[in-house]
């Protein structure tokens, strides 16, 4: 039987994540990503001159962007995403002046509903902006385990979650039926003494791989030590420490309403492409 094309194919084991992500708290969390795109977060909606008296913080782990949300609207609800797909988020239909949402929605496994849902839930002029995992995040991690399992075990598993692009988070806004929509990455670099030093760091994010294809046996120890070997070799500054890439991918987009611009119709320019760019003579 062929695949249905309508149903998102189930990437990530979502209850995994929130026993990890709920096993991060408990350890000790790091929280160095979420703290600065909850400070970006703040900044972004103070260039906003608008009002938002009812707020939704959907899926994001931690209390840091609900801090910078209570200063800016009346009511805010913090909503979590669901393990299920098939779970509706619980929202009315044009009930929300303002959604956001941080480091979540890389690991949904159906975000075009997800989108969807949101949009139908803000108000016309309502707003969504949220933050997410993308690009090419943890590249270097993901070059260095399949070169040391291809050289040490002959094959290659599944290990980084593959996560969007800037282009696809974009598409995916229109799909969803938001109006001017808009993307942007923002490209952190962090440093680490070592390969597991970064894995560690990803635990205590709850941010391991919970890829439903993921392998389920434990790693060779000579595979790890060839991994952290190439990853030294390959991506490390002059002083030995390695570097460890982070895209996060803002996306904001607006629920239509009529007082929004919109874009010229084809055809309607008054003038055309060789009148505008023509220079007048000496």
């Amino acid at each position: 039987m062929a695949p249905n094309p309508n149903i998102a194919p189930v990437l990530f084991d979502r209850a995994l994540l929130r026993a990890r992500q709920s096993r991060a708290l408990g350890s000790g969390p790091a929280t160095f990503l979420l703290d600065r795109v909850a400070q970006d977060l703040a900044e972004r909606l103070h260039a906003v001159l608008r009002e938002f008296k009812n707020a939704a913080d959907v899926g994001t782990p931690g209390d840091q962007v609900g801090k910078v949300l209570l200063e800016r609207t009346d009511r805010l609800a913090r909503i979590d995403l669901p393990e299920l797909e098939s779970e509706p988020l619980p929202f009315q239909p044009e009930s929300l002046d303002l959604a956001v949402s941080a480091l979540a929605f890389q690991f949904v496994n159906d975000l075009p509903g997800v989108l969807a849902q949101i949009r139908r839930a803000l108000k016309p002029d309502g707003l969504l902006l949220a933050a997410m995992i993308g690009g090419d995040t943890l590249t270097e991690l993901r070059q260095s385990f399949a070169s040391a399992e291809a050289e040490c075990e002959g094959g290659v598993s599944p290990r980084v979650a593959p996560f969007a692009d800037l282009r696809d988070i974009g598409s995916l806004l229109q799909r969803a039926g938001f109006a001017l929509p808009v993307t942007d990455v923002d490209r952190i670099v962090v440093r680490y003494d070592s390969a597991f030093a970064l894995m560690q760091d990803l635990r205590r994010m709850g941010a391991t791989n919970i890829l439903v294809e993921r392998r389920r046996t434990p790693t060779r120890r000579a595979t790890l030590l060839r991994m952290a070997q190439i990853y030294g070799e390959r991506f490390a500054d002059s002083d030995g420490r390695i570097r460890a890439t982070f895209d996060v991918i803002w996306l904001s987009g607006w629920a239509p309403h009529e007082s929004q611009q919109k874009p010229l119709q084809p055809g309607s320019a008054r003038t055309g492409l060789a009148e505008a760019v023509k220079r007048p003579k000496p």
